[in-house]
């Protein structure tokens, strides 16, 4: 595809989600996420959860009024739901855009955009039924 233009390289992590995203400058605000072997648009990919939506082009908006009309990117996601997707693609965003600029820096870093979120599912420990719920406890 554009893949032999230059390009940003990030990656984001939330839960079990990884997204890989190569941001290209001089773009028109095209994002294409790959579904499989396809490659499906932005809005495809995430349907109606608008909400998601705001929340990954957050880092643009902080930025400035039609910066995300000026990249295209290309985004491969695997592992864990739509949100924590959503989240590791945000945060592959912010890091990628500091590679395009790094005073941006400076206007992401007060909203959290560069911090990767380190909850993740506990593990289960033996004895117990989940990480943490015991099996009911009976006198007799």
């Amino acid at each position: 595809m554009a893949s032999a233009k230059k390009y940003y390289y990030a990656v984001g992590r939330r839960k079990l989600a990884t997204a890989v995203i190569k941001l290209f400058p001089q773009g028109s605000g095209q994002f294409t996420i790959q579904k499989g072997d396809a490659m499906v648009s932005f809005d495809e990919y995430f349907g109606g959860h608008e909400y998601l939506k705001e929340n990954i082009l957050f880092p643009f908006s902080i930025i400035g009024d039609n910066t995300v009309k000026k990249y295209d990117a290309e985004i491969k996601t695997h592992g864990g739901g739509l949100m924590g997707q959503a989240d590791a693609i945000r945060l592959a965003f912010s890091r990628a855009l500091i590679q395009a600029k790094e005073e941006w820096r400076l206007t992401l870093k007060p909203h959290s955009l560069l911090k990767r979120d380190p909850r993740i599912k506990e593990r289960k420990k033996p004895g117990l039924k989940k990480a943490r719920k015991a099996p009911q406890w009976s006198k007799r």
